[in-house]
């Protein structure tokens, strides 16, 4: 296993391209789920430098904070509250280009201002969300959907 990622420049495209194989190498062959997602989140943290990214698991009747690259996060958040919440009641990707404008939105800080969650499925159950945020107003877009959906399929390992 490598300890290191091969950082590339190009189109946000062309960057998550490079970078998801790279994931599933890390990840191939270690069994510890909090290994894994700390080091997916490590990597996402290191080529996109987001404001925050890591991962809340469900457990009962509330997402509990798992690993993360950033500063102090929510510890615990329930269904239907927040952007994580509300993205694991509904089963889907939630962009929010303004997080001020989202109804119900947990500021875990005042500095972020633009989120993606999305929720990892299997089984047809959400079992966790990939969360990130940024200080930039609109920065996520349907690019970043496209291929943190693509991650998330590709790292059903981690959960089994």
């Amino acid at each position: 296993m490598s300890e290191d990622i091969i950082l590339s420049r190009g189109t946000k495209e062309e960057q998550y391209k490079n970078l998801i194989p790279q994931i599933q190498a890390i990840i191939s062959g270690e069994t510890d789920q909090t290994a894994n997602l700390a080091n997916i989140a490590a990597c996402l943290k290191q080529q996109f430098g987001w404001w925050w990214v890591g991962f809340y698991l469900a457990k009962n009747d509330e997402l509990v904070l798992g690993p993360f690259q950033g500063p102090v996060a929510c510890n615990r958040i329930k269904m239907g509250r927040g952007v994580c919440g509300t993205a694991w009641e509904k089963g889907t990707t939630i962009i929010v280009e303004d997080v001020e404008k989202f109804p119900g939105h947990i500021a875990c800080s005042s500095l972020s201002k633009s989120e993606i969650v999305v929720p990892v499925i299997m089984n047809n159950r959400v079992i966790a969300v990939l969360d990130a945020d940024s200080e930039h107003l609109s920065h996520f877009d349907e690019i970043d959907k496209t291929y943190l959906e693509i991650l998330v399929d590709k790292i059903e390992t981690v959960f089994s």
